[in-house]
């Protein structure tokens, strides 16, 4: 069997209440995450307000303690 370099990636396991931060892509901002189902999970700009639900699509790569949230540019 050839061995080969493979990536890995699992769903980040959404909880309501949480925020968190997208960078890079269309979706790229500060959320907070409003509700959760098997298939989607419903977010909510902190600035603007406004609401979207999408498809699960995140990964989880890190977690950073003491963050400006949410963060002004």
């Amino acid at each position: 069997m050839d061995e080969n370099k493979v990536v890995v990636f699992r769903q980040y396991p959404f909880e309501t209440g949480q925020k968190i931060r997208i960078e890079g892509g269309r979706r790229s901002g500060d959320w907070e995450v409003l509700g959760v189902t098997e298939r989607k999970v419903r977010l909510r700009c902190p600035l603007s307000g406004r609401q979207f639900e999408w498809g699960r699509f995140c990964y989880f790569v890190e977690e950073r303690e003491a963050e400006e949230w949410p963060k002004r540019d």
